[in-house]
Order: structure tokens, then C-alpha cells, then sequence
């Protein structure tokens, strides 16, 4: 019974409390916890809207726009950063490419296909896919921003447990461009492509107090 009484106190606070959703930015919802201003989602999940464009802000403050969100799965997808054709460079290399803050819910799903150009001989000596069978010689040769790497080195890997999941590292002297391909399948064409970086994110203890009073029946 006492245990009962003091989930009933947690659930009517997070009740009264609830915080309320952003408004629409462009054509995106941004659901719950997800935050544009003050008044409005988790400030934790910080994002912007710009000119109607909804953007996720890197640890270095760049900002790279948001192109879904799938918030029954708690995942985002972002656009990655334009490589600039002539020099074969990633619009984020003066920054070492994208970095999610340390203390930040969001980090890089494991659901990515990472592709690396402009590399140097010494990216060899990781676990990466350089052959010419990886799917950055695909995108070299089908792909219009892709056409301005070729010739350089390319090397592609699955993000994965093994390597951080909030740093997409660029650089001279390593490889100085990127994209990435979410969900991509072995045999899928190119045009079946994703292109994105997909992010997922931690829920707030108040969404996870607020499923737990719902499966217990204390609130509707």
C-alpha cells in the first residue's frame, strides 16, 4: 500500500508537470523531449529552428540539419556535411567532422554506414574496409559529390560498439571527408540509399516514470 501511495505522489507530479511539445519547424513535428525554446520540451535535447529548418547542434556548434525523426524509436537523422568537390574536404574538417557532446543524450546509432575519402596511406593500418569492392568507390563513381574524390584513398566501416559512438573523426593527415548511409544492406542499389547520420537518444526520467505509471495503471 505505502508503495502504491508514493508512486501515486511521483505520477501526479509528472502529470501536473508534464512539459508540453515544441511547435512544428517546417514540415517536422518535434515531439517530446525534443526542445526548440524555453518554454517548451527538455532543455537537454536542445535544437534549433532556422529559416523553418530544423537543425541538431554539434559540441563545436555546427549545425546539421535534421531530415526525420522517428520518435516512437527515438531516433533522428541528419544531413551529413557537404564535401566540397574541388578539394575533396568535408565542410566540418576545420572542426574533426561531428562530435557529440559527452554529457549529451543523443550519439551516433550503430545503424550507420560511414564513408571516409581523401584518406591517408596511414588510415590502412585500421579496421576499415579500403578495398575496391567499399561502397565509397560506389559513391565516387554514381554520386555527383562524390565525383571530386575520386582517386583519393576511401575506406568505409559500420559504426559499431567498437568505436565511439559520438565522434565521426575527419583530418588532414587522415582522411578529410565523409558520408554516411543509414540501414544500408548488402546487394541494396545506390539508389536505395539513405543517405544520413542517424542519432538516437536516451529518454528523460520523466518519459520513463511517466511508462511505468501507465503500465502499473496509476494513470490512465
Amino acid at each position: 500500500m505505502l508503495v502504491v501511495i508514493i508512486l501515486s505522489l511521483i505520477s501526479s507530479t509528472h502529470a501536473s508537470s508534464f512539459p508540453i511539445e515544441c511547435p512544428k519547424c517546417g514540415n517536422l513535428d518535434v515531439p517530446y523531449p525534443l526542445s526548440t525554446g524555453d518554454n517548451c520540451g527538455n532543455f537537454n535535447y536542445k535544437l534549433y529552428c532556422n529559416n523553418n529548418s530544423l537543425e541538431f547542434p554539434s559540441a563545436e556548434g555546427f549545425y546539421y540539419q535534421i531530415l526525420s525523426i522517428n520518435p516512437n524509436e527515438n531516433r533522428l537523422i541528419i544531413s551529413p556535411p557537404l564535401i566540397q568537390n574541388n578539394t575533396c574536404q568535408s565542410s566540418d574538417l576545420s572542426l574533426g567532422g561531428l562530435r557529440i557532446n559527452e554529457t549529451s543524450p543523443f550519439n551516433i546509432s550503430s545503424r550507420n554506414t560511414v564513408m571516409l575519402f581523401n584518406c591517408s596511406g596511414t588510415i590502412l593500418l585500421s579496421p576499415l574496409n579500403c578495398s575496391s569492392t567499399s561502397p565509397c568507390r560506389l559513391f565516387e563513381e554514381r554520386v555527383k559529390e562524390g565525383k571530386g574524390c575520386q582517386n583519393t584513398l576511401c575506406c568505409s566501416y559500420l559504426k559499431d560498439s567498437s568505436m565511439t559512438s559520438r565522434h565521426i573523426r575527419v583530418r588532414i593527415g587522415g582522411c578529410s571527408a565523409y558520408t554516411s548511409v543509414v540501414a544500408m544492406k548488402s546487394g541494396d542499389s545506390i539508389d536505395d540509399w539513405q543517405f544520413g547520420i542517424e542519432l538516437q537518444w536516451l529518454p528523460p526520467t520523466e518519459i520513463v516514470h511517466f511508462k511505468i505509471d501507465r503500465v502499473l495503471g496509476i494513470i490512465p
